[in-house]
């Protein structure tokens, strides 16, 4: 890959100002840094971007970045080291502390051609929708999903029926500037106590990608789990059965148990009615976990291997899942998003439709 995977610059020159602060962003969120730390350069990543060209040359010339609130010693070392025209020191200590990912993983990794679950500052991302989707082409992806959450998940910020209009009209701007990268429409729906979805039918059939995970009432009995799902699966409108058990095994939100279910009734939903078993990659999640996994294989399910990306740098932790996916049997040709984009598309339009096997 020619460019640097944050989307910020080439390797092999010397970034400027705001794409050397967002790098630096993108390595800190890849290693799963501290929130604080991330915002801090992405805070100031913006504060300069935002500055008129007089402006900066004066601040550059006085050396005063410090004068601007949200701008501390450290991403003033960074900016002015980058307008010497060097890497930043800091930059160049994280470029060579990235480990890499997945590595058992590369020859699925080396197949996929986008992702199909992420989030931008719409929901609960932290970075606007063109910045998500800058490094999503950097990273190599022909298309990536904009999945933001539907309305009920309030704490996330989700999106009614009118923003996520105004979000469509948004991508089809920045799909005319990206061309031939396509940003797909999309949505993780909730899906509701009763298995109905969280957002109009009507809306969820325009749009490319539509995810949907379980996020409330994750605790109820394995008979009312298990038909919430098959009930969302089920639906015509529905592509990706997302981190279907629910756990978490680390992290800062601490764990929870997976969901019960009857996974052999939910996979062959899955099966039936053509929606893909999503392999989530968050280090937190790892969903499903390998005994469902392989169960899912054995059933002939289709599987997506999607980031649930929250930030810029959460995007190459698809490796982590492709990692999962082939040490527990899972075919390349079974995950949708190693299909050319065409291909992808004419299978989530078939909705219902969709053949088994």
């Amino acid at each position: 890959m020619g460019s640097d995977p944050s989307g910020a610059s080439d390797r092999g020159t010397a970034p400027g100002p705001v794409a050397a602060l967002r790098e630096i962003g993108f390595w800190l969120e890849r290693s799963r840094a501290d929130t604080h730390r991330v915002k801090a350069y992405r805070r100031a990543a913006e504060l300069v971007a935002e500055l008129t060209a007089d402006e900066r040359e004066s601040h550059r010339a006085a050396r005063s970045w410090r004068e601007i609130a949200g701008i501390g010693p450290k991403t003033a070392a960074v900016i002015e080291q980058a307008y010497e025209g060097a890497v930043p020191r800091y930059l160049a200590e994280l470029r060579g502390a990235a480990q890499p990912i997945g590595v058992d993983g590369r020859p699925l990794r080396a197949r996929l051609r986008g992702d199909l679950h992420t989030h931008s500052n719409w929901s609960d991302g932290g970075s606007p929708i063109e910045e998500m989707m800058d490094v999503a082409a950097a990273l190599g992806h022909e298309y990536c999903a904009l999945t933001d959450h539907s309305p009920r998940l309030t704490v996330a910020n989700g999106l009614s029926a009118d923003r996520l209009r105004r979000q469509l009209d948004r991508i089809a701007e920045l799909n005319e500037r990206m061309t031939p990268f396509r940003i797909l429409t999309g949505i993780e729906v909730d899906i509701l106590d009763d298995g109905a979805l969280d957002q109009s039918a009507d809306l969820l059939a325009e749009l490319d990608i539509v995810v949907a995970s379980v996020h409330s009432r994750l605790r109820d009995d394995s008979a009312t789990m298990t038909k919430r799902m098959v009930h969302a699966v089920a639906d015509p409108n529905v592509d990706v059965l997302g981190h279907c058990t629910g756990r978490l095994v680390e992290g800062r939100r601490g764990t929870r148990p997976e969901s019960s279910f009857d996974a052999e009734v939910v996979f062959e939903a899955c099966r039936t009615y053509g929606t893909a078993v999503e392999i989530n990659s968050r280090p937190e999640r790892r969903d499903p976990p390998a005994r469902l996994l392989r169960l899912a294989v054995e059933m002939g399910c289709h599987f997506a291997v999607d980031t649930d990306a929250h930030a810029p740098g959460q995007l190459d932790w698809q490796g982590y899942g492709c990692e999962r996916a082939l040490a527990n049997g899972v075919a390349a040709e079974r995950v949708i998003n190693t299909w050319p984009l065409e291909d992808l598309l004419a299978w989530t339009r078939r909705g219902g439709t969709r053949p088994v096997g």
